[in-house]
């Protein structure tokens, strides 16, 4: 099994460097169109993707996991999950950017695409964990805005 790699930072556009055009390439090197929807559920790109989500490397997720949405087939359950993990990312993203309306859009798309997955596990992965980072976001940007007033 391939380790994981934790990039050295996370990247945030506007604040800090973005990583080299190919530093994702091996890990993204794991993805073929020949690949069936299993074989990409255990490609070291969607572990690297779902692991970057969850530890807070969200432009990372989104990098390594694009490849694995674009050779899902089309309309399925498993193209809207990954769909949904990349927009979870995104908004986590905006979030941290200090963009909280662009996250906060970015949640009820991300909501919609995992809620309308129907299935308990997708991919190996419980798409209701993803929910719980959203509604955690959302609080975020709610206290935040309270705050402010």
């Amino acid at each position: 099994m391939h380790q994981m790699q934790f990039p050295e930072y996370a990247y945030i556009p506007g604040q800090n460097q973005r990583h080299a055009e190919d530093a994702f390439d091996d890990i993204k090197s794991s993805v073929s169109s020949t690949l069936s929807i299993d074989e990409l559920a255990q490609s070291s790109a969607f572990r690297h993707g779902v692991f970057y989500l969850e530890r807070g490397f969200f432009w990372e997720a989104h990098e390594v996991l694009e490849p694995i949405w674009l050779n899902l087939p089309p309309d399925s359950d498993e193209k809207q999950f990954v769909q949904g993990l990349i927009q979870t990312a995104n908004a986590c993203l905006k979030e941290r950017m200090q963009r909280p309306k662009a996250a906060m859009r970015l949640c009820v798309i991300s909501r919609g695409l995992l809620a309308a997955c129907g299935a308990d596990t997708l991919m190996g992965v419980k798409p209701v964990d993803f929910l719980s980072i959203i509604d955690g976001l959302e609080r975020q940007i709610n206290c935040a805005n309270k705050s402010t007033k």
